[in-house]
């Protein structure tokens, strides 16, 4: 979406009770600034935190917090509000508020408004790290989920609570913010196919050691985000990670690179995009032991082998076939990094190619942010610096849809 893209859209706001209630001021004032219009919505809880006043200064417009006061819901009641809305941001949300809202109750302002909304709505969740890791929590993202629900967040850091550290702390504004324009973003993806690998593979010695590497598989499950939400049919291909599926892709999981290669190749026929996110160990065992091998005195040595490259046989594949997918490759490096995902994006065939410095603590291998280069056919490189994960797939996505334009 583009800078102005919140420009006009009417977002409904709901705040409940949460010490982390003062940030949903500064959302607000993030969304007025990126020329939305916003009315706030708030449980009764959460005007014991921040005041209807501060919110009516911050959007200029006059704050729901009582479902029964009769000028209220003349003027703006929940129904009319709920119909109004380009979207519904609940920030925060706390536990309680995520449990009434999987149940339906309706008993405030925030809740009926939640109950009568029929267009898209984003939770952003903020609770101690013990109420958030609760099975009876987790069940409720996740049926709110399978109901169309989004989510951004929550974060780990300290709690409120001293002592407390964990996961459940409210996403930054600029994240929720970031959330919001993707909600509300192109479906340009719509109709199109697209297949992406992520995560490491696992080359095994024996049956408890391998080869493998830090890949946490984030940067491809966004990319895998992003897409569903621009309304692709997207396949995941994912090594073994500990991430959650993303809802509405279609998720298949490999462990070695053999099998990545097989379920790509299968994958890929048909598809509008490729995008080779994963990172494929590029050594196996030429041996793999039936047995745990034990300890033995003096030096040991393993031999290796090659595993087949996955993007250089397909793009060998592909040379005999009349069409074939859009190609985006990653290039993970420590050092002459442009130079050499520019000597890949070529050997490969790539149409584009992310170049990352994975040698930095900051950004790359299993990290929240990312920083990277595009490279594309025609020598042109577009520098981004150190951002989110999911904006950094956006914008890889934005190159992929001009690609598709050119094709069409």
């Amino acid at each position: 979406m583009t800078a102005d893209g919140l420009k006009g859209r009417a977002i409904l706001l709901c705040v409940s009770g949460s010490i982390a209630a003062y940030k949903a001021c500064e959302v607000a004032r993030l969304l007025v600034k990126a020329g939305a219009r916003v009315r706030v919505a708030m449980t009764r809880s959460a005007v014991r935190f921040v005041s209807p006043l501060t919110f009516q200064a911050l959007t200029g417009a006059a704050v729901s917090s009582d479902l029964f006061h009769s000028q209220q819901e003349l003027t703006a009641g929940h129904i009319a509000q709920a119909d109004a809305a380009d979207l519904i941001v609940v920030a925060p949300a706390t536990a309680h508020l995520l449990g009434a809202a999987r149940l339906g109750l309706a008993d405030d302002v925030v809740l009926a408004a939640l109950l009568a909304a029929r267009g898209p709505v984003l939770f952003a969740p903020a609770m101690n790290e013990r109420m958030w890791a609760h099975a009876a929590v987790q069940e409720n993202v996740r049926v709110l989920r399978e109901r169309g629900a989004r989510f951004v967040g929550p974060n780990a850091g300290e709690m409120a609570e001293a002592g407390h550290v964990g996961m459940g702390r409210l996403a930054e504004p600029e994240e929720i913010l970031a959330a919001v324009r993707a909600a509300l973003g192109p479906r340009d993806l719509t109709g199109k196919k697209v297949v992406i690998t992520a995560g490491p593979t696992r080359e095994h010695l024996d049956p408890v050691r391998f080869l493998s590497n830090p890949s946490s598989g984030k940067m491809g499950f966004a990319i895998a985000e992003a897409a569903c939400d621009r309304g692709a049919e997207v396949v995941l291909i994912s090594g073994p990670v500990a991430l959650t599926d993303p809802p509405h892709a279609r998720v298949v999981r490999v462990v070695t690179a053999e099998e990545m290669l097989a379920v790509t190749r299968r994958e890929a026929a048909g598809a509008h995009v490729l995008v080779m996110a994963a990172a494929v160990a590029d050594q196996r065992a030429e041996k793999r032991a039936t047995h745990k091998v034990s300890k033995k005195p003096g030096a040991e040595t393993v031999s290796l082998v090659r595993t087949e490259d996955i993007l250089l046989t397909l793009a060998a594949e592909w040379e005999r076939t009349p069409s074939r997918p859009i190609v985006v490759g990653f290039a993970a490096e420590t050092e002459r990094v442009i130079e050499r995902a520019k000597e890949k994006l070529s050997r490969k065939r790539m149409d584009l190619i992310v170049a990352n410095d994975v040698s930095r603590n900051d950004a790359g291998f299993g990290t929240e942010e990312n920083a990277a280069t595009i490279l594309d056919q025609g020598g042109g490189a577009e520098e981004i610096s150190r951002v989110k994960k999911r904006v950094l797939a956006d914008r890889v996505l934005d190159r992929v849809v001009l690609l598709i334009a050119k094709r069409a």
